[in-house]
């Protein structure tokens, strides 16, 4: 995932969030950046430092104005409500999908994400 400034969304999603940062390589000219959600054991996100009017213009942008990230909970009331208190941005209240329940949230950076618990049967 795109962002501005590697430290700034370590600090956004390690420091305040509670992820895991599972790599920190410096490799000179850029940087390998490995974090995790709480919780998980796969799907790791990379962060990746735009360079670049072009790169800068995506950040925020990398789906099309689409939600293109998904951060699944088994709790979503109560990781709903630990975001909110951190003072994540959500752009709508939390609704039910026939697939489950979810919300649309934003990092400081413009990337959108769904919060989403799955339905379970």
């Amino acid at each position: 995932m795109l962002v501005p400034d590697y430290d700034a969304a370590i600090a956004y999603y390690c420091d305040l969030l509670g992820w895991q940062l599972v790599e920190d390589i410096d490799q000179g000219h850029k940087r390998w950046v490995r974090i995790l959600p709480p919780g998980a054991t796969q799907g790791s996100l990379i962060l990746a430092r735009a360079t670049g009017p072009v790169q800068d213009a995506a950040i925020g942008n990398q789906f099309g104005g689409r939600v293109g990230l998904f951060l699944t909970t088994d709790d979503f009331a109560r990781d709903h409500a630990r975001m909110l208190a951190l003072g994540v941005l959500f752009e709508e209240a939390p609704r039910q999908e026939p697939y489950g329940t979810v919300a649309v949230w934003q990092d400081p950076f413009g990337n959108r994400w769904d919060l989403l618990e799955f339905t379970t049967d």
